[in-house]
Parts: C-alpha cells; structure tokens; sequence
C-alpha cells in the first residue's frame, strides 16, 4: 500500500507497520498516524541513544511500545522505567518525562495524546480541559 494519504482517516482505515517501516527508512523517523480535532497519534523510531529533551504537557500521553528498549524518567519517580515491546507507558499531563531509546537496536513506539501545543519546557497553569457533548444515539 502507498503512504501517499499517512494519516488514517475516513477513507484509510489500515496502515501496515511493515510498510511504513520501508518506507521510512532507517531510524530516526516519526509517522503521524492520526490527527482529528481531539486525537493525535504517531510512530515514533529512533536508534538507543537518541534522547528527546525533558518536558511536560498540559494533557495526558501514553505510548505503546512496538519494538525495542526504551527508558523513562517520570518527574517525582526515583526508579527509572525500563520498557520493551508489548509494554505501555503513561506520562499525566503536567508531569515531566524524558525518553530515552537504549537497547542494541532502534525502539518504535506509538505515541497517542491530544492535539496540543507540545513539548512544554515550563510547566503550564494547568491541565486542557475536555468537554464532550452529550449525544444521543438515532437508529439508522
């Protein structure tokens, strides 16, 4: 399947891993996968080594990792945490957290959060604020 539409939406409901991972090439890369109004989500694959800064957000985030190693260090956590493929990671929104891959190869990782304004190096007043209308579902 061509990549040429990479963002899964009402006309692309399937993306392979294998296909993206071809053509994307070699560590490092990311991959948005989804992008609407209040769901963002995005591959992420990096060789061990390469760090992301320390931030925080102002809404939650959680990962999936899909292949590989990577290490966590959570703002107000003493352990570091170490995770592998199948593992999930959350990072609260307002907490610090900084990645780092590790392991003998590149680490891919499925980020999901909402749209947002991202990485953040002061912590913001407070958390986004979601609200959601209540709807009511109509019989087709």
């Amino acid at each position: 399947m061509s990549l040429r539409t990479p963002i899964l939406a009402d006309a692309l409901h399937h993306i392979d891993l294998e296909a993206i991972k071809r053509e994307k090439g070699e560590a490092n890369w990311s991959h948005s996968l989804v992008a609407t109004d209040h769901v963002r989500s995005t591959l992420i694959c990096q060789k061990p080594g390469t760090e992301t800064d320390n931030h925080v957000h102002d809404y939650d985030e959680w990962w999936v990792i899909l292949e590989g190693e990577i290490h966590w260090k959570m703002e107000g956590e003493d352990d570091l945490i170490v995770s592998k493929k199948d593992d999930f990671v959350f990072a609260p929104a307002l907490k610090f957290h900084h990645i780092s891959p590790a392991g003998d190869g590149p680490s891919i990782r499925l980020a999901v959060s909402m749209p947002g304004k991202g990485h953040l190096h002061e912590r913001p007043a407070g958390k986004v604020k979601v609200t959601f209308e209540d709807a009511q579902a109509v019989p087709a």
